[in-house]
């Protein structure tokens, strides 16, 4: 069995979509939340799908070993990020190379980086009049959104859009394709 653990900082729409997706799956499961927000929704769906999950600070996953422990504990073979916006250090990124996956919510290399999140990007997206915007799902390096890219999936962007309608449409890209590209990565590297 591959394990998977999913740091999360939010509400944790995408960890609910990839606990669903592997559910029952023959070869891959969701062992381990880790999460720096005490008070994220995302605990909350953890619990009601029995997935043991971790609350650490951004100090913590810096300067302790609570988080390199808890994946060796758990015996985690692949990282998956989803809405988790602390960045990875090196300790981890060293102990997972090309093991680690996150997903933007734009069209990399565009609107990528440091602040680049929710509807930030949108509305950077629909500012700059782009007519397409989507996903990316790239692996992790040391450099915000600046992994190889794995997969990218477009939705147009329409004259009347909001950052909110456009994030609409790029959530159910994310609850679609990422957890079927998670199981690609796997299931190739198995």
């Amino acid at each position: 069995m591959i394990n998977l653990a999913v740091f999360a900082s939010g509400s944790g729409t995408n960890f609910q979509a990839i606990v669903d997706y592997f559910t029952g799956h023959k070869l891959i499961r969701v062992k381990l939340l880790l999460c720096n927000r005490a008070g994220a929704g995302v605990l909350e769906r953890a619990s009601n799908a029995r997935v043991d999950s971790i609350v650490f600070t951004a100090g913590d996953l810096r300067c302790s070993n609570i988080v390199p422990d808890a994946l060796l504990r758990y015996d985690i073979d692949f990282i998956v990020l989803a809405g988790f916006m602390l960045k990875i250090p090196g300790n981890i990124l060293n102990a997972y190379p090309d093991r680690i996956v996150n997903i933007h919510p734009a069209l990399l290399p565009k609107y990528g980086g440091k602040g680049m999140y929710g509807l930030h990007v949108h509305k950077a997206v629909i500012n700059a009049g782009e007519k397409f915007s989507g996903i990316t799902i790239h692996m992790v390096n040391e450099e915000y959104d600046k992994g190889s890219i794995v997969s990218q999936h477009t939705c147009e962007v329409y004259p009347n859009d909001t950052p909110e309608s456009l994030a609409e449409r790029i959530h159910k890209l994310e609850y679609y394709w990422y957890p079927r590209i998670i199981e690609k990565l796997l299931v190739r590297d198995s």
